[in-house]
């Protein structure tokens, strides 16, 4: 009885005692969680609204059809005279019950928002003027907005829904990978605009398209080009001092095995800016000119001397 005692005292809860201890409930502050959805948000408005405004500024006027539901709508617009906002609900509203049927409520939850908040930029957002009606401009600077859009959407976790919800779909019950399904669902748009609207019509979306796609990689990645370099040399100590010292970088040094030989060498790796390239070489063939050297594009670094992302 004793020992039971003892147990429930570890507690703070002991059977007859006058005073009754409460465990103590450490509770994380949820002001950080608050402010990163508070921003997520703001994202994502941000983002809707450049994509609604490079739409209706460059897109639309011109026939630019660049996949997704906004690529249909402006076919919709073209053939039939549709609004397009109406259109992208009217289009969005199934393709959202489907992703909450087939991929999960919790998936389709997290389109509901951009998917709903598009087409009503889309609709304030009707009257802006055209800056330029030469389509080959329009598709570039309509494929730069839509992709500094999305890239915000991307930034804040959110989506715009569209065909991105066909594509999961597709991807789920096909086994065909989620890239090739973004390039069906834009394909099928782009090919409908060649037939229905014209050749060029089609080809000046896929300018776009490409535009859209490079842009959203500049806005996740940024434009900083950093280089990764492995160095394989017999002096390989002599190299680390002159990179830790005179080119002020870490490194990392990599246990290997040479394939012919089966001997054990170092392979040193090292990540540099872009402008730091040049003197990296330099500095390696002033050691050993022998050196073996691979130098290649990565496409984001995060940590001490590069950036850090919250």
């Amino acid at each position: 009885m004793g020992a039971r005692n003892e147990q429930k005292a570890e507690h703070g809860r002991v059977d007859g005692g006058a005073g009754k201890a409460k465990p103590r409930k450490y509770r994380k502050s949820r002001k950080p969680l608050l402010n990163q959805r508070v921003s997520n948000l703001l994202s994502i408005l941000a983002g809707a609204l450049v994509i609604a405004a490079s739409f209706n500024s460059f897109l639309l006027p011109n026939g630019i059809a660049s996949g997704g539901i906004s690529g249909v709508s402006v076919l919709l617009e073209h053939l039939y005279g549709f609004t397009p906002a109406y259109s992208q609900w009217a289009l969005n509203i199934p393709l959202f019950l489907a992703g909450m049927l087939l991929l999960g409520r919790r998936f389709g939850l997290q389109t509901l928002f951009g998917s709903a908040i598009l087409p009503l930029f889309v609709l304030l957002t009707a009257n802006l003027g055209v800056p330029t009606e030469n389509p080959l401009l329009a598709s570039i600077y309509g494929g730069i907005g839509v992709g500094l859009g999305l890239g915000l959407v991307f930034r804040g976790r959110g989506s715009t829904g569209g065909t991105d919800l066909a594509a999961q779909i597709l991807h789920r019950y096909t086994g065909l990978s989620l890239g090739l399904c973004v390039a069906i669902m834009d394909g099928l748009v782009i090919a409908a605009a060649g037939i229905l609207l014209s050749p060029e019509n089609a080809l000046y979306a896929l300018i776009g398209l490409f535009v859209t796609s490079k842009t959203i990689d500049i806005v996740q990645t940024g434009l900083a080009v950093s280089k990764v370099a492995f160095i394989i040399s017999s002096r390989s100590d002599e190299i680390a001092d002159v990179v830790l010292n005179d080119l002020d970088r870490g490194l990392t040094s990599l246990d290997a095995h040479g394939g012919y030989t089966g001997d054990a060498r170092a392979v040193l790796m090292v990540v540099v800016s872009q402008n730091e390239v040049p003197e990296l070489k330099r500095l390696v063939q002033g050691v050993d000119p022998d050196a073996f050297v691979i130098i290649s594009h990565t496409a984001e670094v995060l940590g001490r001397g590069f950036k850090f992302e919250g």
